[in-house]
């Protein structure tokens, strides 16, 4: 098999154009994304992922992101609408492990009808006071054993759906009191304080696929987690993931430099794959090149994902669903 380009894409709209069918022939990426811009309607939802997966010659993973409350790319009446995990696991009290299980079940189920087959959860990053809004009510909890707890559940529903686990934010990211997107959030406690921000993500390192972080741990690099080696270093040796590892958006503005120079720094780091997700076609095009092929190691972890989707489990809905509203 030829190498995966080592990226994982977005397109621009509704159905696909002729010069983004071209260029992802021509960049063969992993996998693709949507967003709320590619969506209308389930039939053409469908449509759009059997013209991105005809691009490319493998059965291309489609991810988005779907937590359930403010992030959650898919909404009524084509999915279920969610409260946000945090509140979600408050309510839920001693029974949130299996309520959650049942809800990622739930929405795997939904996914795989759409024609999406990964989803960008858990999210294992742990809440703490001063943790920022745009985060802060999408964790699943104050401490790491509950956010491990959680965040299994999370994977074992998805997986159960047959939709493929993505954990984020490696290896960390609830100490964060700027918002990504926009800003550059840095930690400053000591090295030994972070440990429970690890701890989550070491309880789950065998989940096939991970999402980074971009936010600087002054106690290790000053560089952020996307394109820090000695990050990765902490992701891969301490923390235990051989999964595949792909960059948050590269076009968050917490990360420096052109598009360019941000995809072959996280490749340097040890990212396995480079995530873009606004599907402007000039910076596609700008990604692509600066991305290249993946490596051996990445092509390994990629095909080892590829070989774990299974199908749905045999699952009754509507007793599935009377189990949801029972609680």
């Amino acid at each position: 098999m030829s190498r995966f380009g080592a990226t994982i894409l977005g397109c621009d709209g509704t159905r696909l154009t002729s010069d983004e069918k071209a260029l992802f022939r021509a960049a063969r990426p992993f996998g693709f994304i949507l967003f709320a811009r590619n969506i209308e309607t389930a039939d053409q939802v469908r449509a759009l992922c059997d013209e991105l997966r005809d691009c490319v010659s493998h059965d291309a993973p489609i991810l988005v992101d779907q937590e359930g409350g403010r992030v959650q790319r898919f909404r009524a009446p084509l999915a279920t609408e969610w409260l946000p995990p945090l509140d979600q696991v408050a309510a839920s009290g001693a029974d949130a492990v299996r309520f959650m299980t049942l809800r990622y079940w739930m929405m795997a189920l939904e996914l795989r009808a759409l024609g999406v087959d990964a989803n960008c959860a858990p999210m294992l990053d742990v809440a703490h006071s001063d943790t920022h809004p745009f985060l802060k009510n999408r964790c699943y909890g104050y401490n790491a054993e509950t956010v491990a707890k959680i965040g299994r559940a999370v994977a074992n529903g998805l997986m159960a759906g047959g939709v493929l686990p993505v954990m984020k934010h490696m290896p960390g990211h609830g100490r964060a009191i700027a918002d990504s997107h926009k800003d550059l959030p840095r930690v400053s406690v000591p090295r030994e304080d972070l440990e429970m921000d690890f701890a989550p993500f070491r309880a789950l390192n065998d989940l096939p696929m991970g999402m980074t972080a971009h936010i600087v741990f002054d106690a290790i690099d000053n560089a952020p987690a996307t394109t820090s080696e000695a990050m990765m270093q902490v992701i891969r040796d301490e923390i235990g993931f051989d999964g595949l590892m792909m960059t948050d958006d590269l076009s968050m503005e917490a990360l420096s430099g052109s598009l360019a120079d941000r995809a072959r720094a996280s490749v340097a780091a040890g990212c396995d794959v480079v995530l873009y997700c606004k599907g402007q076609l000039d910076e596609l095009h700008e990604v692509v090149e600066a991305s290249g092929e993946m490596t051996a190691a990445a092509q390994a972890r990629a095909e080892r994902v590829l070989g774990l989707r299974q199908s749905s489990q045999m699952v009754d809905i509507e007793a599935l669903t009377a189990e949801l509203k029972a609680f």
